[in-house]
């Protein structure tokens, strides 16, 4: 009987293993336009002084907008809405250093800051009230702003 237990586990290790990875942060616009379809999202992109911003509304109410450079790089990425936002999707490779960094422990459980040379997030909220903001300092655009981010 032990074996079926451990079966389970096994199997969804390699579910979680071999699931798509849709990377956002650092990723392109197709990352976006996968970001949108993984969520069942809409779409809706603005314009802004040296970068542009694409928002996502996913199923679920969720808004996320994903800042890309001029060449359609992401460099950050910001959030708001009713449930946490599932950051391994939209920080793409940049998940394990936030992991990492995030399992140290803190003060307080409704907020998660983490401030490495690569990665920068800020994440929090409290029942039905998330919101956060992430990006990558080498990919952020001259002449842009981190306060930009929202």
């Amino acid at each position: 009987m032990k074996f079926i237990p451990r079966l389970g586990l096994a199997l969804a290790v390699t579910v979680v293993a071999a699931a798509p990875a849709f990377a956002a942060l650092g990723g392109d616009t197709a990352s976006v336009l996968a970001d949108r379809d993984q969520t069942k999202g809409t779409l809706q992109i603005s314009s802004a002084t040296g970068y542009s911003v694409h928002e996502i509304t996913t199923s679920l109410g969720i808004k996320v907008r994903e800042y890309l450079t001029p060449d359609g790089k992401v460099f950050g990425l910001g959030w708001r809405g009713p449930l946490p936002l599932d950051l391994r999707q939209f920080l793409g490779a940049y998940y394990p250093q936030f992991e990492k960094a995030a399992s140290a422990p803190h003060l307080g459980h409704r907020q998660v800051n983490v401030e490495l040379p690569e990665l920068v997030v800020y994440s929090g909220g409290r029942m039905r009230a998330f919101a956060g903001r992430a990006w990558a300092p080498d990919l952020i655009p001259q002449n842009v702003s981190t306060d930009d981010i929202k």
